[in-house]
C-alpha cells in the first residue's frame, strides 16, 4: 500500500511542477520541496488466485484393534399371551404315484404242513327224465320227475332242453312262460328258474329249440318232485296265449 501511495503522490507532484514551470520561468525547481499528496481511495480487491497443484496422497491410517466388550446380560421381558389358533388349511392335492420299489428279498420257506386225512369219494347223484311227445296246453304241468336229494346243504341243478313255441294268431303280441317247481313251489333261493318266449308278429308259429337251467338252494334232503310247467308271462298275468311244448 505504501508504494501505491508514493506513485500517486509523485504523479500529483509532477502535475504541480508542470503548472509552475508553465506559469513562471524563474523558479528554481531543484530546491522546490513537494508537499505530500492526499492518500487515494482503496482499490478494488484482486481476483482469487488459481488452484494450487494437487498434493501427494497421504498414508492410510491404521488404528489399533480395540478389546472385545463384555457379553450383555439376558433380557427379562414379560411373556405375551398365547395367540389364537389358525384356521384348518384345505387338503392338498394327491401327489403323483411314486416309482415302483425294488423287488424284495425272497422269504424263508415255510414249514411243511401235516398230511391231511384221505378224502372220501363223492358218489354222483343225478337223474335224467326224458319224454317224447307234443304238449299243446297253455297252462299247467308239462312233466314231473322224482329225485332223491342226499344232502340238505347242497344245491339242486335242473335243466330243460327241447322245443318251445308261442303263437300270436290275430294278436299283436304273444308271450308264454316255462318254469320249474320243487315239491309244487317255485325256487326262491336265490330266484325262480324260468324261460320266457315272446313275439310281436301276427301269425308267428315258429318252433325253436331252447334250453332253460339253473341252481336252486335251500331244498332239504329227501324225495323231491321236480315239475316243469307252462303259464302266463308275469307282465301279462291275466292273458293266456297259445303255447306249445315239444315238436
Amino acid at each position: 500500500m505504501s508504494k501505491w501511495f508514493c506513485c500517486v503522490s509523485l504523479f500529483f507532484f509532477i502535475l504541480s511542477m508542470t503548472s509552475v514551470v508553465l506559469g513562471t520561468a524563474d523558479i528554481n525547481t531543484d530546491r522546490c520541496a513537494g508537499v505530500s499528496g492526499i492518500p487515494g481511495s482503496h482499490g478494488a480487491p484482486g481476483r482469487d488466485g488459481r488452484d494450487g497443484a494437487r498434493g501427494d496422497k497421504g498414508e492410510t491410517g491404521r488404528g489399533e484393534k480395540g478389546d472385545v466388550g463384555n457379553k450383555g446380560g439376558k433380557g427379562e421381558g414379560i411373556q405375551g399371551p398365547q395367540g389364537i389358533a389358525g384356521l384348518k388349511g384345505s387338503s392338498g392335492k394327491v401327489g403323483p404315484q411314486g416309482p415302483m420299489g425294488p423287488k424284495g428279498i425272497r422269504g424263508v420257506n415255510g414249514l411243511k404242513g401235516d398230511k391231511g386225512e384221505q378224502g372220501g369219494s363223492v358218489p354222483a347223484n343225478w337223474k335224467q327224465c326224458v319224454w317224447d311227445r307234443e304238449d299243446g296246453k297253455d297252462t299247467g304241468v308239462i312233466q314231473e320227475c322224482q329225485f332223491k336229494k342226499k344232502e340238505g346243504s347242497s344245491s339242486l341243478r335242473v335243466a330243460y332242453a327241447g322245443n318251445l313255441r308261442v303263437a300270436c294268431g290275430s294278436h299283436s303280441y304273444c308271450c308264454s312262460r316255462w318254469y320249474f317247481t320243487f315239491n309244487g313251489a317255485e325256487c326262491s333261493g336265490p330266484m325262480t328258474i324260468e324261460g320266457i318266449v315272446y313275439s310281436n308278429r301276427k301269425g308267428d308259429t315258429v318252433h325253436r329249440h331252447r334250453q332253460i337251467e339253473g341252481y336252486c338252494e335251500n331244498i332239504p334232503a329227501g324225495q323231491i318232485t321236480v315239475g316243469f310247467h307252462i303259464g302266463n308271462c308275469k307282465r301279462w298275468s291275466s292273458t293266456t296265449h297259445d303255447g306249445h311244448t315239444g315238436w
